[in-house]
């Protein structure tokens, strides 16, 4: 009989962490601002120790990111030597959708990039788009567990709102392809809030649902965007979706602030993630 009990617990130890995350999953989306000088009180060489600081004081395990042109990322990571990113420039003056990863916590499977236009191989835009805008996508695999997941990150165009839409199904559509059936987390910042069309055809899709409504008790103590303290009045327009394998154990956004500025013109937005059982 004791051989039947050795037999099954070392089944439960080789099977089981297949079938878990090890922990709470802490993710997030944070649009670092473009290096811009004109940004006179609020310069990069000013903000990034900063956004640094948040990034490993908030613990983010991944964390999407928008507009940080290549010396930006270069900089965050020389200063956060835990992490690694992927994503590849825009090729315009708009920088980067970078996804920032814990080295120790995951391993890097695979990556890709496709840009929201009739051409999406490469750098490009269409219909009343008035950038190239762009998907950066990672698959991870957890190295405690062997768990994949696929993390999504964009930044969609400012002015056009065709645009927007159309980004948002051939987003939908790719993350399909691209995902399967595995887990998904899709971050960025979607220039469009909780009330617009770009936003529900994503909240519609049956396919991601919006972290903030599966959170208990959102922590909704600002829009998750500042203008560098003059603030837009826009709501929410940064977010994080995720597929049906997850429930958000807290969502909030982050108004961090230091000697009385902010760190970028919009705010960081958390969310803590577990597995659904």
């Amino acid at each position: 009989m004791r051989w039947i009990v050795y037999v099954f617990v070392a089944y439960l130890g080789l099977a089981l962490p297949k079938q878990v995350f090890s922990q709470q999953i802490i993710v997030g989306t944070f649009n670092i601002r473009l290096d811009k000088d004109t940004d006179i009180g609020n310069l990069w060489v000013d903000r990034q120790p900063v956004i640094a600081s948040m990034i490993r004081f908030h613990d983010f395990d991944i964390l999407g990111t928008q507009e940080g042109m290549r010396h930006q990322l270069d900089e965050l990571q020389a200063s956060l030597p835990e992490y690694s990113w992927y994503g590849e420039d825009r090729g315009d003056f708009g920088g980067h959708s970078a996804i920032f990863f814990k080295k120790k916590k995951y391993k890097l499977l695979k990556g890709g990039d496709l840009w929201f236009s009739e051409t999406p191989e490469k750098p490009s835009y269409d219909w009343d788009a008035c950038s190239n805008r762009m998907l950066s996508w990672v698959k991870l695999e957890e190295i405690s567990t062997g768990r994949v997941i696929f993390f999504f990150n964009t930044h969609l165009d400012s002015k056009g709102e065709i645009a927007r839409q159309k980004s948002s199904k051939m987003a939908l559509e790719w993350i399909k392809d691209i995902a399967g059936n595995d887990p998904v987390i899709f971050t960025g910042d979607f220039n469009s809030n909780m009330k617009s069309e770009p936003y529900l055809i994503i909240r519609r899709s049956g396919i991601l649902e919006d972290s903030y409504f599966s959170a208990n008790d959102p922590y909704q103590n600002n829009g998750s965007t500042n203008g560098f303290g003059k603030s837009i009045g826009r709501g929410i327009i940064d977010h994080i979706f995720i597929s049906k394998h997850f429930k958000a154990d807290r969502w909030g956004i982050l108004t961090d602030t230091y000697r009385g500025k902010y760190p970028s013109d919009h705010f960081a937005v958390l969310a803590g993630l577990s597995l659904v059982p």
